[in-house]
C-alpha cells in the first residue's frame, strides 16, 4: 500500500500480510533464542551483520561481525537459552520501504527475581528466503570497544 507523504512522494505503508510476515520472523527468532539455538538463529541473518551500541566515555561504536563471530558472542550471551527467564516485548515496525523494516523493541526481562528493562533495534532485509537480521543497535555492548570515529 502506498500513501503520499509531505514532498508529494509516495511512502510505503505496510499492510496486514507484511507486517504479520515481520510478527511470525520474531516468533521464529524468540522459539530458537529460548532453546538457545545460536546456530539457528545466525541462520536467520546476513553477514557480515552490522552493530551499534555505545561505549564507555560517551561515544557510539560501531563492528561488524561474521558469522563465527556472532555464534560465539552469542553463546557466551544467551547460554543454554532464555526459557528460565520471563521476556516480554513489544515490538514497533517502521517500514522504510517493502524490503527494509527497523523494528524497535522494548522488552522487560526476569531471570532470578530481577527485572530489567531495555529498548534496542534491528533493521531486518527481506531476501529470497525471507526476512533477515542485518543491523543490530542497543546499548551497553560497547565495553572494550573503539569508539567511532567520522571519515
Amino acid at each position: 500500500m502506498q500513501q503520499d507523504d509531505q514532498s508529494g512522494e509516495q511512502a510505503f505503508a505496510p499492510g496486514a500480510e507484511d507486517l504479520a510476515g515481520v510478527e511470525a520472523w520474531f516468533a521464529e527468532y524468540d522459539a530458537l533464542a529460548e532453546r538457545g539455538a545460536v546456530q539457528e538463529i545466525a541462520d536467520l541473518a546476513i553477514f557480515p551483520l552490522n552493530l551499534a551500541t555505545d561505549a564507555p566515555g560517551g561515544f557510539g561504536a560501531v563492528r561488524q561481525w561474521d558469522r563465527e563471530e556472532f555464534v560465539r558472542v552469542m553463546t557466551e550471551v544467551m547460554g543454554g537459552g532464555t526459557a528460565g527467564m520471563e521476556m516480554k516485548s513489544v515490538r514497533t515496525p517502521r517500514f522504510l520501504t517493502p524490503n527494509l523494516v527497523l523494528v524497535e523493541t522494548e522488552a522487560t526481562v526476569t531471570a532470578e527475581g530481577r527485572r530489567q528493562s531495555m529498548r534496542y533495534a534491528d533493521l531486518l532485509v527481506r531476501t529470497a528466503q525471507g526476512w533477515a537480521f542485518q543491523t543490530m543497535i542497543q546499548g551497553g555492548w560497547g565495553h572494550g570497544w573503539p569508539p567511532a570515529t567520522r571519515g
